[in-house]
């Protein structure tokens, strides 16, 4: 039995609540639960009544002779505690809390929440919400919720942090002819929650794909894991809402949750192998692919269309998606000319002309999907005078029965391509009203399918001096500060290994002059002072000072400077710094997201990061292989890898530096944020060198 088999596979189900009213949700539950189908006992708990739909009703849970799997609650919050103390008693190992009241209502709501948590950990049980719609297994078949239909059985599981929501999506499901293996509406997520779900349907065989609508995540490193855990072995597609700020504070206000960032959720969502829609429209357009179809084992995709706009549409929307047109053999192109007219176009795209009767659709398929260079089609059909629409449905069907290779549809039109449609959705061959979805979902199987082609690696762990950081910041601490400048910044950098330019604060101008000749002309002059971390917003920078003379004047040039903009600022002197050459500016930063913890930002520095905003993010730690992916995601990477005869950066040191700022900030949780601005890196096999460092504590 599974971790959460009380839930979808109950043996004996209580309704407490249950009520007589048909406008009342206990009395629309326990109706739902008797239309499912469901073949345990079926337990209506209310004291004012002796019988609800032909059932014998109980005062009390204690009182039900038969085992109680799964109880039902759709009381009032406040007494919500109480009854689960029965159910506890009772045995029961599952409880779905319909009611609501609980976090989303405020303080009094949260202590009323925590003291349900605290009852069902005592007895071991299992909570579903509260503040949810309830579930659904189409398969057992069981309905324990208040939607107004179940869908068919299939092979998608769905969860949803919104109720409403997840009704909307139920009967998009029935129109569409999608069916499902599970549904749940998780609302506050006091105990199970989306991870949880996942786990419990990796080992069910009537799941083959899982679908999610998630506001937040409660305990993000703990999401990832399990989530990574479970995209191994079957696809996870996810629709994240609060993309914007305003969307946040939407979310908060909902369901209590607190919405970590965009950016947060797109690097921990990328790192777990979870597939991001941008739409419930497209969480389905993917999930039905996944569901009904093969991986796409490569992404050399042909087209065959009867129409030659579509078709180049289709070959326009390959390259957003990391697809090519497939190269068909020379033996596939002889066979298509020997099938077809000789108007038609015996290249990729194939097209069968507008006339094309439903056996030349065939002839075309059939040859393709023999083509070795060819790893997935894409059927393209508009409804012309002549055009057999339904035989040629019927012809895709019969072709790609028992196809190793993945074959979507698109049948463009409304009324006449209706029925169709329906019939090519029923044959488990999914359908697209136009192009770009279908090669949008082609592209999202291929992305996971080579995400779960990589071997899985292991965090690196660096000889580092953890000691010393953790001695530096007591000592920030004991000085009742938070913030640490790049002079003391630099014994942080030192302790875990990464590369820093000679340097030396100087409290005078003399001991300026000595120390550049100790380092060597030319040098970089900066402020020195716990208080001034942008230097550069108060022109606490001059670089190229090149003699003695140039090293006074910048000297005291700096300290007017730093006391005309922070006039109550600690003012340590001047740090004198070794000016590195010949080298591109890196940024690498991190700040410590409310549900993931520690997300580490890459990008190039100076234009790149201020106009531009060309940046990458993870969450730490991160694998080697992740950093790698990370420094390859962002634009402007060629101007890393090399261009037009300048020679490539040093890619392994920037790939090193990122492993090390992974390690810090994981190794310290107290780092509320950092930034190494600029790492210079210089060309491939010369190192990186960090320059300039901030970090600020919790």
């Amino acid at each position: 039995m599974s971790r959460l088999d009380m839930f979808f596979h109950p043996d004996g189900v209580a309704i407490i609540g249950a009520s007589t009213n048909p406008s009342k949700i206990g009395y629309q539950i326990l109706s739902n639960l008797r239309r499912s189908g469901y073949q345990g006992g079926i337990y209506p708990i209310n004291p004012g009544a002796d019988e609800i739909l032909g059932l014998k009703a109980y005062a009390s849970i204690l009182e039900v002779p038969g085992n109680v799997d799964q109880a039902v609650i759709v009381i009032p919050s406040k007494a919500v505690p109480n009854v689960l103390e029965e159910c506890g008693q009772k045995g029961v190992r599952g409880a779905v809390v319909i009611t609501a009241g609980f976090r989303e209502a405020g303080a009094d709501g949260r202590a009323l929440e925590e003291q349900a948590l605290e009852i069902a950990a005592k007895y071991d049980m299992r909570m579903v919400g509260p503040n949810c719609l309830g579930l659904m297994d189409m398969w057992t078949p069981v309905d324990t919720s208040f939607a107004p239909a179940m869908t068919s059985a299939g092979y998608i599981a769905f969860t949803s942090q919104s109720g409403a929501l997840g009704t909307a999506v139920l009967d998009y499901a029935l129109e569409n002819n999608i069916g499902l293996s599970r549904f749940v509406s998780l609302g506050n997520k006091a105990d199970v929650d989306e991870a949880a779900l996942y786990e419990d349907c990796m080992d069910d065989p009537r799941t083959k794909v899982l679908i999610s609508y998630i506001e937040g995540v409660k305990d993000g490193s703990d999401f990832m894991k399990k989530a990574a855990k479970v995209a191994r072995v079957k696809p996870i597609i996810a629709v994240k809402s609060g993309r914007t700020a305003s969307g946040s504070k939407a979310v908060s206000s909902h369901t209590g949750s607190l919405a970590g960032s965009d950016a947060a959720y797109d690097a921990a969502f990328l790192q777990s192998g979870i597939i991001r829609a941008n739409s419930v429209q497209e969480m389905f357009d993917f999930s039905t692919a996944f569901a009904y179809q093969p991986l796409l084992k490569g992404n050399r995709i042909c087209v065959v269309t009867n129409a030659g706009g579509p078709g180049v549409m289709a070959t326009d929307a390959l390259e957003a998606q990391q697809l090519l047109l497939a190269e068909l053999l020379p033996e596939t192109e002889e066979a298509l000319a020997k099938g077809l007219p000789a108007a038609a176009s015996t290249h990729n795209p194939v097209d069968v002309l507008g006339d094309a009767p439903a056996d030349r659709y065939r002839a075309a398929i059939r040859e393709v999907l023999k083509d070795p260079n060819v790893d997935g089609v894409l059927v393209i059909l508009t409804p012309q005078s002549n055009t057999e629409v339904l035989e040629s449905a019927q012809a895709l069907v019969d072709e790609t029965n028992g196809a190793d290779k993945p074959v979507l549809a698109c049948w463009m039109g409304g009324r006449v391509i209706s029925r169709a449609v329906d019939m090519l959705s029923r044959s488990s061959i999914p359908c697209y009203p136009f192009p770009e979805r279908a090669i949008a979902a082609m592209g999202a199987m291929y992305r996971y399918g080579n995400w779960r082609q990589r071997p899985e690696s292991n965090v690196e762990a660096f000889d580092v001096d953890k000691t010393a950081v953790a001695n530096l910041f007591a000592r920030i601490r004991a000085e009742g500060r938070n913030t640490i400048g790049d002079s003391e910044a630099q014994d942080i950098l030192k302790a875990y290994g990464i590369t820093i330019p000679r340097s030396k604060v100087a409290a005078t101008p003399d001991e300026a002059v000595a120390y550049c000749h100790e380092i060597g002309y030319p040098v970089v002059m900066k402020i020195a002072s716990p208080d001034i971390l942008h230097k550069s917003d108060v022109g606490g920078i001059i670089v190229n000072v090149r003699s003695d003379e140039q090293v006074r004047s910048s000297f005291d040039t700096l300290i007017e400077r730093a006391k005309t903009h922070v006039p109550d600022a600690t003012i340590w002197g001047a740090q004198i710094q070794e000016m590195v050459t010949d080298a591109r500016e890196i940024i690498i930063g991190m700040n410590r997201d409310p549900q993931f913890g520690p997300l580490v930002m890459f990008g190039l520095g100076g234009i790149y990061v201020e106009v531009l905003k060309d940046v990458t993010f993870r969450v730490a730690p991160m694998t080697r292989s992740q950093a790698k992916d990370m420094v390859a995601a962002i634009r402007t990477n060629r101007l890393l890898t090399g261009v037009r005869g300048q020679p490539p950066s040093d890619l392994d040191a920037i790939v090193d530096t990122i492993l090390r700022i992974s390690q810090l900030v994981t190794d310290f949780p107290e780092i509320a944020e950092l930034d190494i601005n600029p790492l210079l890196v210089r060309s491939a096999g010369q190192g990186a060198v960090a320059v300039d460092m901030r970090l600020i504590l919790s």
